[in-house]
């Protein structure tokens, strides 16, 4: 009997069967880290992209979950300034992927398929994932994870991307100026899905304290958490490894516990990549001071 959305979610939600290693990138050159199975040949990767002042610290029980199931999980640690670059953290999840691929990790029981490969990032990293993945052929999925405005606009490298895009958003942001979930989304040129995080925020996703925690910016939301990682588990397993279990995870009418539909007004029409653009360029201010 196949799984129904509800029991997927509340599987993928917990911690996989995998017994779990963690590994340096700087010993490859790169600063970051990577969460590897403890062994396995031709496994799924995903190169994870940090919010705006951010570390791969606050990701760390994210990275260990997607590990848990199957998926190896690397994430560079640069462009964490005040200032970052969006550009060079694309170009340095490139780097992790090439890392991760071309190094035999672990113990050397551990190896990674070239053609299951994906990128993913939350906040900031969202949009940069959007980047990275529109200067390359060689990923079959991105997962944008409550994403945020980038420079250049990740909307208008959207409309440049075939391979299947999973959308998050936060119910609490939205249809904020600091959002461009709806824009990417309406922009995306292959399938996308939008799927909208009840009662989530983006900062729910950042675990244990960050920079901008004595701004009083929001904290830790285990509930978002837990449901961001079932859906993104779920979504990459589908489309890295075929497997049909997860199928659901690529279809927009399924229903998933915790999550609903984006509501958009019925007079508004979507947004194409110069829309997007004009978006992401009214979000600039809103980004800088609230972010």
């Amino acid at each position: 009997m196949a799984q129904t959305p509800k029991s997927l979610v509340s599987k993928l939600s917990k911690r996989g069967p995998h017994k779990v290693l963690r590994g340096d990138l700087a010993l490859a050159g790169q600063p970051g880290v990577v969460y590897t199975p403890a062994e396995g040949f031709n496994l799924p990767a995903v190169a994870f992209a940090h919010d705006w002042l951010a570390s791969t610290v606050n990701y760390a029980a994210t990275l260990e979950h997607l590990a848990s199931w199957g998926i190896v999980a690397a994430a560079p640690a640069t462009e964490r300034g005040p200032v970052p670059s969006h550009l060079g953290l694309a170009a340095d999840l490139g780097t992790t992927l090439d890392i991760c691929t071309g190094v035999r990790l672990g113990p050397g029981r551990i190896s990674v398929h070239p053609e299951r490969l994906a990128f993913a990032g939350h906040g900031m990293g969202a949009g940069v994932a959007v980047l990275a993945a529109a200067r390359t052929a060689r990923v079959k999925a991105v997962a944008a994870l409550f994403p945020a405005p980038t420079a250049p606009s990740a909307t208008v490298a959207a409309a440049r991307i075939d391979v299947p895009g999973l959308v998050l958003a936060g119910a609490n942001d939205v249809d904020s100026l600091n959002s461009d979930a709806l824009a990417l989304a309406d922009a995306w040129k292959g399938e996308s899905l939008l799927r909208v995080v009840d009662k989530g925020s983006s900062a729910g996703v950042v675990e244990g304290r960050r920079l901008l925690g004595f701004l009083g910016v929001g904290g830790s939301e285990r509930r978002t958490q837990h449901v961001t990682r079932a859906l993104v588990t779920g979504f990459l397993l589908h489309h890295l490894t075929g497997d049909k279990a997860y199928a659901s995870f690529a279809d927009a009418d399924a229903h998933f516990p915790g999550t609903h539909p984006a509501l958009r007004d019925e007079t508004d029409d979507t947004l194409d990549a110069r829309d997007a653009a004009a978006h992401h360029a009214s979000a600039q201010i809103g980004q800088l001071l609230g972010r």
